[in-house]
């Protein structure tokens, strides 16, 4: 594999490596001192704004490159504390400006205006501030040249005005919200944009012809500001919380009374350590206010990948990234890249369990006693970010209806994680590294026996660009982990989903039942072309059994070799039929690290946007016969047949009041397995503050080889002295999320989330596996074997007058009918102050397994009795 990518991307290189660059480069900006103080109101008045300003916008679309239909005045000034900016966005129609209003860094259909500043003046990160005719705002960071990152919320003034000449934009950004070196005078980076929405235009200062790459890097200078001397603030936000709940009562548990009330205190805050280094804290944090998980039904091996939603967590995230530099197209392809750091490991669910009968009242998550972080730059190039958090121990509370018990489910716990990358060149190479550790107190045996004490990693990443036009990168990675534990928790590991070292036809990974470390590598490096309008893109990376990093991190298979290539064609500019179009082919393939192939694809994919705004993409996809680790979850090889994949979808014009979405999914394999679904979203703006969207789902799938349970058998010597139980399994879900956005104002908004969500798994035709390397199947109830079930117990005898012994299962079967949702009305009463009022809502219902009845499930699930929470908080931001 490897080879043939270098031996492909040989012959590529040359004939692709170089482009024309006739980039125009963009005037200077000038920013003037203002003499007199500037108040933010849209209007204009003030003599700093009388200059001519610098004009000269161009398209980026509809027409690349062309001159912008209207005219845009852009003006920078400052003082002492201040950067000012104001721009005068004249339209030949201010009738049809489109301003709607929205939440902070909500995307919004509507005419936008763009300020992006390089403070660093490396030509690779900055900040981005952006504001809609209504005075709705978004702001973020930007990395790695062309990412923006819109977790980041600063503390800036703005206004807006629309006239009969178009509308216009005034800004206040304080120094201190920006990072930059101490200087006498500066030089920064500055770009501006425009969006017209009605004429779907978009047009720029600081043009990037769209064949070519970058963004930062692309920015005229800023010339002009000096001797400006910033404040240094600590920015203190105190909060306290009330919360209710309310769930029905049982009268037989003590710990369900019917009521439950709660309240907290917490604080958050954030120093300037230097002018480019940003210090934050967060003491006994609370999220209450943070949207609900959806529900999801999950019958594979593989852990359940929750989103990050938590603010201390989210904001400034972009510093943790690691392996992603360089390249400006990242494809996994068969691949699953680890994350050496998942922010959701820490205040997880607890994790023991309870070996005591009794009424449990269990907690929901581990409390996080504090966490801080610090993020910014140093020296010359140096991206840091640290992060430290510690989690309180947590106790369930039994009640055997004579005593009440404390039994400990989570130790305490310490979690580190350390982030540096150096960029050199203007970008043109990096490295850095990323370091991350747990420790756990384990005072409990119980949990000495499940988890492990320690757990660390340290990855190396790094790019390279392969000619001066930055054309080609090759970028890639390379870590590696170590667990320590007791023999016990090193055990379950080693025979977990992510590992499997039991697996009887390997010969080069060995169960050790008395180890007492984990120890394991992974990497990957991967080619890329930057720009232009052919595609290329390459990888192969590897992960070793032995790699574990999810104590703080995030990954879902070991033991695999992975390579892809990629080949494809883009057009970026209006033909006769469309407005944009990219086709691309590739495959891949996987082996294991004895040399088996256990996954091999070949796929064509194409996505276009027609004249008049309406996307089409489709998916096609075919993977040959292979074999399989995970069929027997931990036993021996098995063949698994051949699979293809159609998958449409279709969406249309956003600026249009109703916005549709359609996708379906179609997958066919052998032995009348198949499965597909079909879905939509639907988002209605029946007014200038309310959005609606919905987006219904249906999906049905047939699986031949579900694994249910294994059942030792030394007399079944075809599978290794195992009998691996599987079964087919019809598995229905229909679901739909709901959203609402109402915005009064830009500070004031109400917000509501709503899942309902039914799901069933009928389980059938329960056999067991052949033999090894094959997908054939001995079913239960044929021959001489045996199958009845009672009481929700299925019990089998495999060859009944034989002698092997009989064996025992639970019923698979299950039927979810799942109601969840949060509604958040959010009030910015004051700049960086706010409060929140939160209903929070989950009803469950689990009736009639196996069996998928939609009105019937519906009706019940709205019939289920559910659990409520209410929640009060405020939070108050003052400066020091």
């Amino acid at each position: 594999m490897l080879k043939r990518l270098v031996f492909v991307l040989f012959l590529l290189f040359p004939a692709l490596s170089f482009t024309d660059n006739l980039v125009p480069i963009p005037s200077p900006v000038q920013a003037v001192r203002t003499k007199t103080p500037i108040q933010v109101d849209g209007v204009l008045s003030e003599d700093v704004w009388k200059s001519d300003g610098f004009i000269g916008f161009r398209q980026s679309d509809p027409e690349d490159g062309a001159p912008a239909s209207e005219k845009t005045i852009v003006w920078v000034a400052f003082d002492n504390g201040n950067m000012y900016v104001a721009a005068r966005l004249y339209d030949s129609n201010p009738a049809g400006i489109i301003s709607l209003l929205g939440r902070r860094d909500a995307e919004v259909e509507s005419d936008w205006f763009v300020f992006a500043v390089d403070p660093y003046y490396d030509k690779r990160s900055g900040f981005q501030f952006a504001i809609n005719p209504a005075g709705a705002i978004q702001d973020g960071t930007l990395f790695n040249d062309e990412g923006v990152d819109m977790t980041w919320d600063g503390i800036w003034e703005y206004a807006t005005r629309i006239d009969n000449q178009g509308w216009a934009v005034e800004l206040r950004i304080p120094f201190h919200q920006l990072r930059f070196r101490k200087k006498d005078s500066y030089t920064w980076g500055v770009n501006f944009f425009r969006t017209i929405k009605r004429k779907n235009e978009r047009s720029v200062y600081s043009w990037i012809p769209k064949e070519e790459s970058g963004y930062v890097s692309r920015f005229a200078d800023l010339n002009g500001i000096s001797d400006i001397h910033p404040r240094r603030l600590v920015e203190v936000l105190p909060y306290t919380v009330a919360r209710a709940e309310y769930s029905p009562a049982i009268p037989e548990n003590p710990f369900r009374t019917g009521s439950e009330y709660a309240g907290n205190i917490g604080l958050d805050l954030k120093s300037a350590l230097q002018t480019h280094l940003t210090l934050n804290v967060s003491v006994n944090p609370d999220f209450g206010q943070v949207e609900v998980d959806p529900a999801v039904i999950n019958i594979s091996d593989q852990e359940t990948y929750y989103v990050e939603k938590r603010p201390f967590f989210v904001e400034g995230a972009d510093i943790f990234r690691f392996g992603n530099g360089g390249a400006n197209v990242r494809r996994n392809l068969g691949w699953s890249d680890p994350s050496f750091f998942y922010s959701r490991r820490i205040g997880r669910s607890p994790q023991g369990y309870i070996p005591i009968p009794g009424y449990v009242d269990y907690p929901d998550w581990a409390t996080i006693l504090g966490a801080a972080k610090i993020t910014g730059k140093m020296g010359d190039g140096w991206n840091l970010g640290v992060m430290t958090a510690l989690t309180q121990r947590e106790y369930a509370w039994i009640d055997n209806g004579v005593d009440r018990l404390s039994y400990e489910v989570e130790p305490f716990s310490s979690y580190g994680v350390v982030r540096a990358l150096k960029e050199i060149k203007g970008g043109f190479q990096g490295l850095g590294f990323i370091a991350t550790g747990t420790w756990r107190d384990l005072e409990q045996e119980a949990l000495q026996s499940r988890l492990p004490r320690s757990a660390f990693s340290f990855g190396l990443d790094g790019w390279t660009f392969l000619d001066r036009d930055r054309t080609w990168v090759i970028t890639g990675w390379a870590g590696g982990t170590t667990v320590s534990g007791s023999p016990e928790a090193i055990s379950r590991l080693q025979l977990s989903s992510l590992h499997y070292y039991q697996r009887p036809d390997v010969d080069y990974v060995d169960f050790d039942p008395e180890a007492t470390t984990l120890n394991g590598w992974a990497g990957r490096i991967f080619v890329n072309k930057q720009k232009g309008s052919f595609v290329f893109n390459a990888a192969l990376g590897a992960v070793s059994p032995g790699f574990h990093a999810v104590d703080l991190g995030y990954h879902t298979r070991g033991d695999v070799v992975n390579g892809h290539v990629e080949v494809g064609y883009q057009s970026y500019h209006p033909g006769k039929v469309f407005r944009n179009w990219k086709v691309t082919a590739a495959t891949l393939r996987s082996y294991d690290f004895g040399g088996i192939r256990t996954n091999e694809n070949y796929i064509l994919s194409g996505t276009a946007q027609l004249l008049n705004y309406w996307r089409g993409n489709l998916y096609l996809s075919y993977d040959p016969n292979r074999t399989s680790h995970y069929l027997t979850r931990g036993g021996p090889l098995a063949a698994y047949p051949w699979g293809a994949t159609i998958r449409p979808s279709i969406t249309s014009d956003n600026r249009r009041r109703v916005v549709l979405g359609l996708f379906g999914h179609y997958r066919d394999h052998p032995f009348g397995a198949y499965n597909y679904s079909f879905g939509a979203s639907i988002r209605w703006k029946p007014s200038t503050n309310l959005s609606i969207s919905i987006e219904p789902e249906y999906s049905w799938r047939h699986s031949v080889g579900q694994y249910i349970s294994q059942e030792a058998d030394p007399l079944k010597v075809e599978t290794y002295g195992v009998r691996y139980i599987l079964s087919n399994v019809i598995q229905e879900t229909a679901s739909m999320e709901i959203r609402l956005n109402w915005i009064f104002t830009p500070r004031l908004s109400l917000q509501a989330y709503l899942q309902p969500f039914l799901g069933t798994g009928n389980f059938f035709n329960y056999k067991e596996l052949r033999a090894a390397l094959t997908f054939d199947f001995d079913s239960f109830g044929s021959g001489t074997s045996t199958i009845s079930l009672d009481g929700g117990i299925y019990t089998v005898d495999p060859d009944g007058p034989g002698s092997s012994p009989p064996f025992s299962f639970r019923d698979p079967d299950f039927n979810l009918k799942s109601l969840r949702g949060t509604v958040v009305l959010r009030w910015e009463y004051r700049p960086g102050s706010t409060i929140y009022a939160v209903w929070t809502q989950n009803r469950a219902d689990y009736s009639h397994p196996g069996n998928f009845d939609f009105n019937r499930d519906l009706s019940l699930m709205l019939r289920a009795p559910g659990d409520n929470i209410f929640l009060i908080k405020v939070n108050y931001r003052f400066t020091l």
